[in-house]
């Protein structure tokens, strides 16, 4: 299920980016495009301004001059003496059209269908050789395409002769420019799109580890659960059954375990209760000043008994000068110290010794719980926290089914404390809680 949310998500994310790279690309393309014809348009403009301005001040025009000024700009001239073309025309210009009329009668044709085109123009008095100069420069597209030649047409009038000067400005050059930088922003796109694909799918591979392991740790607690109480329910129904036939005698013993194992199916219920409503973030503290130095006495005095009828030591170490309250929940506290007591008494063999301290240092208060039992090995220490976990498979013939450390943890969190645990010098472990 994951891999298929997996690849839907990197799909998703690589289908959002794709599309805003191709539509900012094809904006990009398209408003670059249209400026550089824009500016070509404008820089042939003034060319043909400057052709007209040169023309004015010539009497003769010669070929050497028509062919200078075409190899300057890569233009095509035509030029039309009374509407007689030049033989410049006939040596130097081959049609590019095949079939007639000619480019040179089509460019006309074109420039006197003035409403068709959207061009230039701009009439001059002239002070040369020429009464009138007069020059326009319009879009000039002969095989009905796009953007093929930009033309200008130069008329110069005196008396009843008159000069016509017809320019063409190809554009293979500028469109082969553009055809160059499509293939580029195709190339660049192709390959952001496929690192942007595989960042997809690392990031959202990564998204979902959280919700892959909340899963796994869930089905790992309904097993464990599970498994948990399939023992109690099995001496039960056992229990249950062969007090059927028992005598008076036997059938109280036999209550008596159905009472015992309703009894630890209650606290794992409990237990189980408590962390589920950590998870849902409802579970409630009610902080309050809190004399910390009395819970650790009345803990000890609670716990006298257990120890004493296992030969445990159970000392108090607390400061001598007066400590501060502490801002906590007291029956919270009180159930953390319980499970650390609880746990310690267990764990420590008879003859052990078991201590509690507390320190008051930097604004910070330090509970301790020291045994003396078996200590845990440093490879249990990160998962020892966890639920269900037990590094001594013992445990659960002690009636500990591996959340009680689980659930002093979720009280440290929710003081904004740390707890953590560490080897006693002489053998045993410490488990230390920080409140700040």
């Amino acid at each position: 299920m994951f891999r298929k949310v997996h690849l839907y998500l990197t799909m998703l994310c690589a289908g959002i980016t794709t599309g805003i790279i191709l539509v900012m690309s094809l904006l990009y393309l398209y408003l670059s495009e249209k400026e550089l014809y824009e500016n070509q348009f404008r820089s042939f403009q003034n060319d043909i301004n400057t052709i007209a301005t040169s023309l004015e001040q010539q009497s003769v025009i010669s070929m050497e001059w028509l062919a200078k000024m075409e190899s300057r700009g890569g233009y095509t001239f035509y030029a039309l003496d009374n509407g007689v073309p030049f033989l410049y025309n006939r040596l130097t210009n081959v049609s590019d059209i095949s079939d007639p009329p000619d480019l040179l009668d089509v460019c006309l044709a074109a420039y006197q269908a003035s409403d068709d085109y959207t061009y230039i123009q701009e009439e001059l008095n002239s002070g040369g050789l020429y009464n009138t100069c007069f020059h326009a420069e319009f879009p000039f597209n002969p095989t009905g395409g796009k953007h093929e030649y930009y033309a200008g047409v130069i008329e110069l009038d005196k008396g009843s002769s008159s000069l016509q000067v017809v320019v063409l400005s190809p554009l293979h050059f500028l469109q082969e420019q553009l055809s160059r930088q499509r293939i580029r922003f195709l190339l660049i796109d192709m390959a952001a799109i496929l690192l942007l694909t595989l960042f997809a799918f690392f990031f959202t591979g990564r998204l979902l580890e959280p919700v892959i392991e909340s899963r796994k740790s869930q089905a790992a607690f309904v097993a464990a659960a599970s498994h948990e109480l399939r023992t109690p329910l099995a001496v039960i129904l056992s229990a249950a059954e062969c007090s059927r036939n028992a005598d008076k005698e036997h059938r109280i013993k036999f209550l008596d375990t159905i009472r015992q194992e309703g009894m630890r199916m209650t606290s794992l219920v409990n237990d189980m209760l408590t962390l589920s409503a950590s998870d849902s973030q409802n579970i409630s503290i009610h902080p309050a000043p809190v004399e910390l130095d009395t819970l650790l006495i009345n803990a000890c005095e609670a716990f006298e008994p257990l120890a004493a009828g296992k030969k445990q030591a159970l000392t108090v170490t607390l400061p001598e000068s007066a400590l501060p309250p502490c801002t906590a929940d007291a029956d919270r506290i009180m159930q953390l110290l319980t499970i650390l007591l609880h746990n310690a008494v267990s764990y420590t063999p008879e003859g052990g010794s078991i201590g509690l301290s507390l320190i008051y240092r930097k604004n910070h208060f330090f509970l301790s719980v020291s045994d003396t039992g078996p200590g845990i090995l440093p490879e249990d220490r990160k998962k020892i926290f966890d639920r269900f976990y037990r590094a001594e498979k013992s445990r659960s013939a002690k009636g500990h089914f591996g959340l009680g450390l689980s659930i002093a943890s979720e009280i440290v969190k929710l003081h904004h404390g740390a707890i953590t645990v560490s080897d006693r010098v002489g053998g045993g472990s410490v488990f230390t809680v920080m409140l700040p």
